[in-house]
């Protein structure tokens, strides 16, 4: 691990910032700081640790809130002076309590709140995020728990039940039938998915050898 940390460019105090990025959904969910030490801490517990400027103080993201900053991999810029961190967070990354530290948007000369908080576009891979938490966090009445514990036979049931009525809403060519039941079927296709250890990206990846 030393031989990496050699490689990066760390500044006059020794810091090299860190995006932290949602690995399931790509959103940006903040920026801080790392040395040496919170770096290697961060690779070895695979929990995001920062050091603190402000407090002068490693700074284990979630240690208060429970908002912990679950590691999958991070990656170096070309010049190694930046770090991109790709985690699952446990909840809100914000202290403001929204989900990511970029929340507002520049308007003119003002910042207004953006609700969304993130494109339509990535509709699937918050939904699939959702899921994948569910199943590790169950809730009592979810759905996708109810999914989830009556197993296999039931998740297939149900896409086999939802693509049927995609063909039949298709057939109808009702555009509000087929976007409801598209959307159903898409959810539910998530579900198979992930209990299946997969995500979209895995789709998305034949896809684009397909696409070469």
């Amino acid at each position: 691990m030393d031989k990496i940390i050699n490689e990066l460019k760390f500044d006059e105090k020794g810091l090299i910032p860190a995006v932290v990025q949602d690995v399931a959904t790509k959103e940006v969910l903040m920026t801080a700081y790392m040395n040496a030490d919170t770096l290697k801490q961060t690779l070895e517990t695979k929990l995001a640790t920062f050091w603190s400027r402000s407090r002068g103080e490693v700074w284990i993201k979630g240690a208060t809130s429970g908002n912990y900053l679950h590691v999958v991999s991070v990656k170096a810029d070309c010049d190694g002076d930046c770090l991109v961190v790709f985690a699952r967070p446990d909840g809100p990354a914000c202290h403001t309590g929204n989900r990511s530290c970029f929340y507002r948007r520049i308007e003119g000369d003002e910042l207004v709140t953006d609700t969304k908080q993130a494109g339509t576009s990535d509709i699937l891979m918050r939904e699939q995020a959702v899921i994948i938490d569910r199943k590790a966090n169950p809730e009592e009445g979810s759905y996708t728990n109810y999914l989830f514990n009556k197993g296999e036979d039931k998740i297939l049931k149900k896409v086999g039940e939802e693509a049927a009525e995609v063909v039949i809403a298709g057939k109808n060519r009702d555009k509000d039938e087929i976007k409801y039941e598209t959307a159903d079927l898409l959810y539910h296709l998530s579900v198979m998915l992930v209990d299946n250890g997969m995500t979209w990206d895995d789709i998305f990846e034949e896809m684009e050898r397909r696409a070469q």
